[in-house]
């Protein structure tokens, strides 16, 4: 359990600005407090774990938090960013994917599409002759590709028709509905880790919704978990420990596999928005008539 704060604390961070640095912060436990937790009370001669050391249990929990951020939250990070000339966005260090990623103009989010055919490549260099040109190591050397320079330099906005298709090919009867879309385009480079984005996003502010890992650059006193995934984190620990032993009973592991899944299933549904009012809502529209 983590430490209890008074209200002063709470709501005005003890007088210290930023007043607002513990808002909210009742909901989570740190994963230096998981472990703590744990180890005093989990780890012993008279449990089922015992003899672990403390930097096993640490490596266990960050496992359960990514696989939470990854699967189980619904909380995401938003960044901002104006794009250069080199119309590119690196990505966040703690990225795992996109949720949506907008282009922001006069206070309204237009969302973008991504673009799955390939907008960016390296060039192999070459020499007068048309020979490849290598690296002391024995590499081909790369350099900037035609595609990237005429992308870079391109000033022009598409119109209506340059979107239908592949840009400004076959009349708007051939419009592909995935690339139906008036805004610009980007392509994902993981290998990379940049997001490229096609000329008309130059100098405009780019919104990024995205899923973090949750890692906080690893400072386990920022890494942090809803208290309703406490038990949980107890017991994937606990499993993952037991199913990388040697000399475990078989129906041990099986159970803290199933105990693991139980209070996963019971934490979901702690943490489920699933209220009436939204539901109501959406039942409104049961009886409105389409064409």
């Amino acid at each position: 359990m983590g430490a209890y704060i008074t209200d002063y604390q709470y709501y005005l961070n003890g007088g210290t600005v930023p007043t607002d640095a513990n808002a909210g912060s009742y909901q989570f436990l740190s994963v230096a407090d998981i472990i703590n937790s744990y180890m005093l009370i989990y780890v012993g001669d008279d449990q089922i774990v015992d003899n672990v050391p403390r930097y096993k249990v640490r490596f266990h929990a960050k496992q359960a938090i990514k696989q939470l951020n990854r699967d189980a939250f619904r909380s995401f990070k938003v960044k901002e960013t104006r794009i250069g000339s080199d119309l590119k966005m690196i990505m966040p260090s703690d990225y795992v994917n996109y949720v949506r990623i907008c282009r922001e103009h006069n206070g309204v989010l237009y969302p973008l599409t991504e673009n799955r055919d390939l907008i960016t490549a390296d060039a192999y260099l070459k020499d007068n002759a048309g020979e490849l040109l290598f690296d002391g190591d024995g590499e081909v050397l790369l350099g900037t590709s035609e595609l990237d320079k005429n992308r870079l330099s391109n000033t022009n906005e598409l119109n209506d028709g340059d979107q239908c298709y592949y840009y400004n090919v076959g009349a708007k009867f051939w419009l592909d509905p995935s690339k139906a879309n008036g805004n610009p385009g980007y392509s994902i480079d993981r290998s990379a880790g940049v997001i490229n984005f096609d000329s008309t996003m130059r100098d405009e502010l780019l919104v990024l919704e995205y899923i973090s890992d949750g890692m906080e650059g690893g400072d386990d006193s920022k890494i942090v978990v809803n208290k309703m995934f406490e038990q949980y984190m107890y017991a994937y620990i606990s499993w993952a420990i037991l199913n990388s032993k040697r000399g475990i009973a078989r129906n041990a592991k099986d159970d803290a596999r199933k105990l693991k899944r139980a209070e996963l299933a019971n934490a979901r549904i702690a943490i489920s928005d699933l209220h009436p009012s939204r539901l109501l809502m959406t039942l409104r529209g049961q009886n409105k008539w389409t064409k």
